[in-house]
């Protein structure tokens, strides 16, 4: 029998088994379904009903008959409907469109700055689904849940921010409800490095069980997915690193109020604050990578050392919570291997043997789609968990 709820880091929400099977479009008979599940046929039957009266599911043809009619079979309607996801940033706003299976249908991105605040910034959100919507000829009826990143702490359960640093406005403002306003249909909210560890995993990593995915961008944290499961935590801060205090940062002031943190001397700006002071021309992020790729040596030497720095604080959750695999994503991380190397020369020295042996320590293989699968992972899996297939009966 196959352990059907294995696969998904978001873990069972009631189990939803037959779309866990079927979701990989490979076509399968009711008898299939029971066998592989250890459920009635009765059972089978009536939940492959429920699917196809929703259009989730369709008939995709016979099997090989042994003997009087062929049995029918069914797979996974993609198309059926749509999910929209969006990962927002400090500085950009990237909203995408998904079929059930979590392929990109269509996406854009633009610059806004988070600190518009909710309305301003969500209010573009649904304003660039409409605009893709029309792209693929699609309306709002069709979308059937929502996923959204967002740049802070969140309250998983709610979707609430809570406290975030760099989001003036948001704090405790009910985001789903806001968005709710247009799209009538589930909200799921989550911290942007929640989501990019989960379309990490979904794109490049499905069979590992324990991956940290490292964002280093205007912020720095991490997504934790051990034992094939997102963390979140009691209150959804779990992976939180980038207000680490480190070694080298003593003195430093953090935009959360305190000193020293890993996010205040290793991030985009905090490198571009250590090149301005070396003399050179550089205010983002992004002009700290451009710089980067021209091999300007102030630059490669600065990434480097914020490498370092990120592997000061990673080396300790390598002893804590032993990953494989350690995925580095973000806007710094386009500088390449530069930042990589500083990771790797601490966590390797710093670490237990036993904990490095079979660690790999890479740049991000989803890269900047990275948030976008895991908010659509995020919306399908709610949108499609029994308990919500039942809803949408009822509706």
């Amino acid at each position: 029998m196959v352990d059907i709820s294995r696969g998904s880091a978001l873990g069972p929400s009631g189990a939803s088994e037959l779309f866990q099977l079927l979701r990989d479009g490979r076509p399968r008979t009711r008898a299939e379904l029971a066998a592989l599940t250890g459920l009635a046929r009765s059972t089978v039957a009536l939940r492959v009903d429920t699917l196809m009266q929703l259009g989730l599911i369709a008939p995709v043809g016979d099997a090989l008959s042994t003997g009087g009619r062929p049995p029918s079979q069914f797979a996974l309607n993609a198309s059926a409907r749509v999910v929209l996801a969006a990962d927002l940033g400090a500085s950009h706003a990237t909203v995408g469109l998904s079929d059930l299976t979590g392929t990109l249908l269509a996406s854009r991105t633009e610059r806004l700055a988070i600190a518009e605040g909710p309305d301003a910034v969500l209010g573009r959100v649904i304003g660039l689904a409409d605009e893709l919507l029309a792209a693929v000829d699609r309306s709002r009826s069709d979308i059937i849940a929502v996923g959204v990143g967002l740049p802070g702490p969140v309250e998983h359960a709610t979707g609430r921010p809570t406290n975030p640093p760099i989001m003036p406005g948001w704090d405790g403002v009910d985001v789903p409800a806001v968005v709710q306003r247009h799209l009538h249909v589930p909200v799921l909210v989550d911290n942007d490095v929640n989501i990019m560890a989960l379309g990490e995993r979904e794109f490049a990593w499905p069979d590992t069980e324990h991956l940290l995915f490292v964002k280093v961008a205007t912020g720095i944290g991490s997504g934790v997915i051990s034992g094939g499961l997102l963390q979140r935590g009691a209150r959804g801060i779990a992976g939180d690193i980038g207000h680490v205090q480190i070694a080298r940062g003593e003195g430093i002031p953090c935009q959360c109020g305190n000193r020293g943190c890993l996010e205040a001397m290793a991030s985009g700006p905090a490198i571009a604050r250590a090149l301005r002071a070396a003399g050179l021309q550089v205010s983002t992020g992004q002009e700290v990578v451009d710089l980067v790729r021209r091999g300007n040596i102030e630059a490669i030497q600065a990434v480097r050392q914020a490498g370092r720095d990120l592997g000061e604080v990673l080396a300790t959750c390598v002893s804590l919570i032993n990953p494989s695999v350690i995925a580095i994503g973000g806007s710094v991380s386009q500088a390449g291997e530069h930042l990589i190397a500083g990771v790797r020369e601490v966590v390797y020295t710093r670490s237990m043997p036993l904990a490095t042996e079979h660690l790999s320590i890479v740049q991000s293989r989803a890269g900047d789609k990275a948030a976008l699968l895991g908010a659509s992972v995020l919306a399908i899996h709610h949108a499609l968990s029994p308990a919500s297939i039942d809803s949408l009966v009822g509706a």
